[in-house]
């Protein structure tokens, strides 16, 4: 493995924030549309990589019926093995109550809740109405808040559906604005299909903000199917948010959005964010040694654009054994 690895120039940019939160969701989204099956154990050590590698937010799996996604049945075992350092996040996401108590007995303390801009992916995707699955979450929102876990709240499909085309603003912003009525303590705003573009994501933060959510309320969960994803970060951090998705080695696509691609890779977003002078606390060697590692053991060529030009400069994969003592 060399030493010599590429680093960003690092050129500053007036008015953005000084440090950002990455949440990582590799584990659950990146590998739940996969159509190869990863062992429990393998999922666990993913996990430790990420937290060697500095994250300190990560979604490590969803408790949603085996039938609906079978890439993540295991997600009681994953949990068992996990080992979470000191001040870090092991966040789950959940259908319902049902869900929730699952998680409970698993050991999760944060978990997250999905509804839906459009009618057509609530029914696809939630097997409920678009209005069904906001009350759903609300009620999950409302028992996990009596038992101190801390919601994070999705609103899917909030800047285009396959079904239904172009999505209109007010049905993002009053779905987003019931989750955090309800108590939910972020809320990403996700680009599903990955069509947004710089001016839309700036537009849709504008109004959410407009409507009482506070930016700081507010993340951005993106997939890259045209390519925008860097400049939609980019737009979002000049109105002030300062929490993005993204996942390691861009993992994941939705498994109900038909073209729609992985999610904004984390090394690229890592890369970009140093670029700027933006704090992450993640250490990008390691975070393309763990692509590499994930990618050697599915036999697949690493998406990231990072990983694959480290791995150009001399990075090597770790062996799939080597295991690693989370940070």
């Amino acid at each position: 493995m060399t030493d010599a690895l590429p680093a960003p120039r690092v050129v500053r940019e007036e008015g953005l924030p000084a440090r950002v939160t990455v949440f990582e969701v590799g584990p659950r989204d990146g590998l739940q549309a996969e159509t190869d099956i990863i062992p429990a154990p393998i999922k666990a050590q993913l996990c430790r990589r990420l937290y060697a590698a500095g994250s300190r937010d990560v979604e490590v799996t969803s408790f949603v019926p085996p039938t609906w996604i079978p890439q993540l049945a295991d997600a009681e075992q994953v949990v068992a093995a996990l080992e979470v350092p000191e001040g870090a996040r092991a966040v789950g996401l959940v259908p319902n109550l049902r869900g929730l108590q699952r998680a409970l007995d698993a050991g999760i303390r944060e978990v997250s809740v999905v509804v839906s801009a459009t009618e057509s992916f609530a029914q696809a995707n939630l097997n409920t109405t678009r209005s069904g699955a906001i009350d759903r979450a609300v009620e999950v929102i409302a028992e996990a808040t009596r038992q101190g876990v801390p919601v994070r709240g999705y609103v899917s499909m909030a800047f285009g559906d396959p079904w239904e085309g172009a999505v209109e603003s007010d049905a993002v912003v009053s779905a987003a604005g019931a989750l955090h009525e309800a108590g939910a303590r972020t809320i990403a705003i996700s680009d599903t299909i990955g069509v947004a573009t710089p001016g839309h994501t700036a537009s849709i933060i504008g109004e959410a903000r407009a409507a009482g959510i506070p930016v700081e309320a507010i993340a951005l969960h993106l997939h890259d199917t045209y390519g925008q994803s860097l400049a939609n970060v980019h737009a979002a951090l000049r109105l002030g948010v300062a929490e993005f998705d993204s996942s390691v080695g861009g993992l994941g696509r939705c498994p109900y959005a038909k073209g729609a691609t992985g999610n904004l890779a984390t090394e690229d977003l890592v890369w970009m964010l140093h670029g700027l002078g933006i704090e992450t606390g993640l250490d990008l060697r390691a975070l393309a040694a763990t692509t590499l590692w994930l990618s050697r053991i599915r036999s697949v060529r690493p998406a990231s654009n990072v990983a694959r030009a480290f791995q150009a400069a001399g990075l090597d994969a770790p062996d799939y054994a080597q295991e690693v003592t989370p940070a």
